[in-house]
């Protein structure tokens, strides 16, 4: 349906007069006439009663109503449309692996709803698997996570290196030592994060290569979890530096002299001519500027 069809009859009812209405909207009456005549064809009823003034029949009444919601429905669109265009509206969906998830965007995305209050935000915590499955199935638009294992259809930028360091209970072994290196995990008990956990695989492929065999202990979920089994004693565990700045009571975080190693991070999103609008642009300079910059900063605490 012609929205201006709808235009030109609320304005003829508001104006009880076609050449009134005619005049407001700068047509010639019989515009408005044919008008009118075209709308109440195409809906099969009679809205107008044609005399000295105009009247509305039972039809036409019910379909000013709803007619005039709809037409307001429209003017809304159209000025959300405008927002988006200018970058002020629109929704964002965004995916992110820990620590980046809680330890990195929460000050950085409040930073940018207070400055974009109208643009939505969602977030999605998970893998760099998951996340990357979430792109391709379009639940997500971008992620913040490490080196996807295939980057068919996807472009990935490095943003920084989250640094790792062993985190051990204190008074322990290990935690007396003034330098670590693996051979020192020999026999020693070590925590396992999941499978999942995209350094997990390199260093169990490092202590084979050096024949180093810890005692593994449990197998813990969370990184969040992970200062609390080692503070009980259960054993070492390696953790972003960033999720125990400073270390928890009873803990010691402890380079390792040769494996200065850490979790490439940075921008997941599909590759190709798809585009978040200016909103999203926006986000993605944010992203790119405090990552950046809060690691480089975290990484100067350590050294400190």
């Amino acid at each position: 349906m012609d929205l201006r069809l709808l235009k030109t009859f609320q304005t003829i009812v508001r104006r009880r007069s076609f050449q009134k209405a005619a005049e407001e909207l700068q047509y010639v009456q019989s515009t408005v006439t044919m008008q009118i005549k075209k709308l109440e064809s195409d809906l099969g009823v009679q809205l107008l009663e044609r005399s000295k003034k105009v009247r509305l029949t039972e039809a036409g009444r019910l379909f000013y109503e709803q007619a005039e919601l709809l037409l307001k429905n429209y003017e809304y669109l159209q000025n959300l449309m405008k927002e988006w265009e200018q970058g002020e509206a629109g929704m964002i969906r965004l995916g992110a692996m820990e620590p980046a998830a809680s330890w990195r965007l929460p000050a950085l995305l409040a930073s940018f709803r207070e400055r974009h209050p109208n643009v939505q935000l969602r977030m999605q915590i998970a893998n760099t698997y998951v996340l990357h499955r979430m792109l391709e199935d379009d639940i997500i638009d971008l992620a913040i996570c490490t080196t996807p294992d295939s980057g068919e259809g996807m472009l990935f930028e490095p943003l920084f290196t989250e640094k790792l360091g062993l985190l051990v209970p204190a008074g322990s072994e290990l935690s007396a030592k003034p330098e670590i290196v693996l051979q020192d995990l020999e026999n020693q008990p070590l925590l396992l994060t999941t499978t999942a956990c995209p350094f997990r695989r390199e260093l169990e492929r490092l202590l084979a290569e050096k024949g180093v065999t810890p005692k593994w202990g449990p197998e813990v979920g969370t990184l969040s979890a992970l200062p609390f089994y080692v503070k009980q004693g259960f054993g070492g565990a390696f953790v972003p530096c960033i999720t125990v700045a400073p270390p928890p009571e009873g803990t010691v975080l402890k380079p390792i002299a040769d494996w200065n190693v850490g979790l490439v991070t940075g921008l997941l999103r599909k590759s190709g001519n798809t585009t978040l609008g200016l909103a999203g642009d926006r986000l993605l300079a944010a992203l790119r500027e405090s990552l950046t910059n809060s690691a480089l900063g975290s990484a100067s605490i350590q050294k400190n």
